[in-house]
This record gives C-alpha cells, sequence and structure tokens, in this order.
C-alpha cells in the first residue's frame, strides 16, 4: 500500500503568526483569547500549558492582556477591550483583516456586501461587525434564492477558508440576477494551494486521511474534497483514531492536514498508515 502525502503541510502562515503573538505575550505570565486561537484541540491544550487561557467573553479575562483569535473580531470587541483596559496582542490573520477591510470599503461605496461562507463562523461574525451587521451571508447556491439581487449594486468577499467550486458557484447564481457586482476573492492562498494539493491527491488514490480539528473550517473543506474525489475519506483529528479496517483493499492512501494541523501530527499519521500489516 502506497502512502502519499500532500505538498503543503503544517501550519500556514496566519496561524503561525497567531501562536506567535500569543506565546510573546504569555512571556511575562498568564493571558488570555477571546475564544479558541485557532481550531485545533491538541495545540490549543498545549497553549494552555504555556499561560494561555480561554476566555468566553472580556469579562472573563483576568489579566490585563487579551489576544484576539486568528479568526478576527468584530470592532466592538476592541471598543469593549479599551473599556476594560485590555492590552490588546492581535493574532488576526492578514487574509482575514483583508476580508474585514474589503467588506467595510463595499459597504462604504454604498454596495449590497454579500459575504459567501457559514453564518457561524468566528470569521463571517467579525466581518459582519465592519458593515453595522447589515451583510448578507450566503452558504450555497440555494440561499441566492431567498434574496432579490434585481437592480441592486452587489459587493461579494468569500470566507477565506471556503470552498472553491461552491464560491464559484454561488456567484454565478448571484450574476444571473443581479445589476452590477464588484468581486473581491478574499480566499487564502494557502487555502487555494491545500484545498487543490488534496483534489489531486484524492483523484490518484483509493483512501484519503484529513487530519484536523473537527471544529476547522479548512480543515472540514478538505474532508468535503476528499469524499468528492476519492473512494474513501475520513476525517481524523489525531493519529490514534486511525482505524486498521479502513485499508482493506486499498493500494494508495493519501493524507494531509488542515492549516492549523502541527506538521508533525500528519507525518506520524503517515508513518502510522506504512506500517499497518
Amino acid at each position: 500500500m502506497k502512502v502519499k502525502i500532500a505538498e503543503v503541510i503544517g501550519f500556514c502562515f496566519g496561524v503561525e503568526r497567531a501562536i506567535d503573538i500569543a506565546l510573546k505575550a504569555s512571556k511575562e505570565g498568564e493571558v488570555f483569547t477571546l475564544g479558541p486561537l485557532i481550531h485545533n484541540k491538541e495545540v490549543i491544550e498545549d497553549l494552555e500549558k504555556k499561560g494561555i487561557k480561554i476566555a468566553n467573553s472580556i469579562e472573563e479575562i483576568k489579566s490585563k492582556k487579551m489576544i484576539i483569535r486568528a479568526h478576527g473580531a468584530p470592532p466592538s470587541i476592541y471598543e469593549e477591550a479599551k473599556i476594560f483596559e485590555k492590552e490588546i496582542y492581535d493574532g488576526t490573520c492578514p487574509y482575514v483583516k483583508l476580508v474585514q477591510n474589503k467588506a467595510k470599503e463595499l459597504f462604504e461605496e454604498g454596495y449590497e456586501v454579500v459575504i459567501i461562507g457559514k453564518k457561524e463562523h468566528p470569521e463571517i461574525k467579525g466581518v459582519l461587525g465592519y458593515i453595522q451587521n447589515k451583510g448578507i451571508v450566503i452558504t450555497s447556491e440555494e440561499d441566492v434564492h431567498k434574496y432579490d439581487f434585481n437592480k441592486k449594486r452587489i459587493g461579494i468577499v468569500v470566507q477565506t477558508t471556503f470552498r472553491e467550486d461552491i464560491f464559484l458557484n454561488i456567484v454565478n447564481r448571484i450574476l444571473e440576477k443581479s445589476f452590477e457586482i464588484k468581486i473581491f476573492n478574499t480566499r487564502c492562498p494557502d487555502t487555494k494551494l491545500r484545498q487543490k494539493n488534496t483534489r489531486e491527491l484524492a483523484k490518484e488514490c483509493d483512501v484519503m486521511i484529513i487530519v484536523g480539528g473537527k471544529d476547522s473550517s479548512n480543515t472540514k473543506r478538505l474532508f468535503e474534497i476528499s469524499k468528492k474525489y476519492s473512494k474513501k475519506a475520513y476525517h481524523i483529528e489525531k493519529p490514534e483514531e486511525i482505524k486498521k479496517e479502513w485499508f482493506k483493499n486499498a493500494n494508495s492512501v493519501g493524507v494531509a492536514g488542515g492549516s492549523s494541523t502541527p506538521k508533525e501530527i500528519v507525518l506520524k499519521v503517515k508513518e502510522i498508515i506504512e506500517n499497518i500489516d
């Protein structure tokens, strides 16, 4: 059984940057992130051991220092942090910051802003805050039919980790109904490359193993792509979840990891699969 690994594995730039910022903030004692810094349980547990705790609200933050998670936050959070006299360490991924800025730009230019992404994702909640929570969030082609876009100026941004094929299909549906459209393709370059790698790998392999947090949006997208193009696909968070029966009669296995999955965990998964009898 041949085991192939995706070309791009390990932390993406935004995740690595957020972790570095958090570790810097924690040098002088315990600090808190508002919500999980990233979507990976093992990494979060490791950060907690280093004094980086999670709070669900600013009121819960017991330290002077406060960290904004990689997914970003709405302007109201920054304002509230000032009221509580917190020192802010901003771990917002620069690509997420781009979505925020472009959405705000479209809103100020008078466009009705459409955000293509998952409504409950923290990144989207943050972006909505930059346009006074007046944007339309669309997740699927079916959602497009819920709104009247006729004779309206529509401005579009997209969640950094959203699937490219679904994004393009949604845009095409909006194009059919709209008068004027301005689009910023704000998908993250790392996400684009990982999704491309995973798609190519899934086409070649009988079984795909996607490694990453179950709450991780970008990891879920890799799993969706794998299910579409490979015979079998499994989403795991850690090597211990691997089951021998998954690989029965398989000639080739592909392994890929989300952008918040440590490189060593992906390599460990590959090693375990290679040693299956």
